[in-house]
């Protein structure tokens, strides 16, 4: 997808811009294309920007470590300010406590929405933070051994001092 040119929105149908993707987004590393659509229609002062994307990625289990494929589905919307400062890099946020106003997405109203960008935010949002292959997996199986049959000959002068240890108590 290309990257959408605010300003051409104004001069669109009913200012609204809607993309078909069906295509591979490298860094999310899906194994099928992404498809679905991202809608953006300009609203003056916003962009207000929805879609709905679905494709099948690979993780890891958390807990037997064990690869497993997990469909990603999302129907995202998001406003996004338009504002002729979204550019220029404000320092004095570094330096203070963020409030919510701070925590809003905006970008020039001379400049440029990149739907791709946007949608792989969205599906990265989306993957699970605790990945599972299964509710039921009981992780890696470690087998049980004797803990005195099995000891290290490096640690016998060490087991050794103890047993001198608490033989003296």
């Amino acid at each position: 997808m290309e990257p959408i040119y605010i300003p051409r929105l104004t001069r669109l149908p009913e200012q609204i811009d809607i993309q078909q993707i069906d295509e591979v987004i490298p860094e999310l590393g899906s194994l099928t294309p992404v498809k679905g659509l991202v809608r953006v229609k300009h609203q003056g002062n916003y962009l207000e920007v929805s879609g709905r994307a679905e494709a099948i990625i690979t993780l890891t289990c958390d807990r037997c470590l064990q690869q497993y494929n997990y469909r990603l589905s999302i129907t995202p919307s998001e406003l996004i300010w338009l504002d002729e400062t979204a550019e220029e890099f404000n320092q004095d946020l570094l330096d203070r406590d963020l409030s919510s106003e701070d925590l809003v997405e905006s970008l020039s109203p001379e400049g440029y929405f990149d739907p791709t960008k946007w949608l792989y935010e969205q599906l990265c949002l989306e993957i699970p933070l605790r990945k599972l292959c299964d509710q039921q997996c009981e992780g890696i199986s470690v087998p049980q051994s004797e803990t005195n049959s099995a000891v290290d000959r490096r640690w016998a002068g060490l087991e050794a001092f103890k047993d001198q240890l608490f033989s003296q108590n």
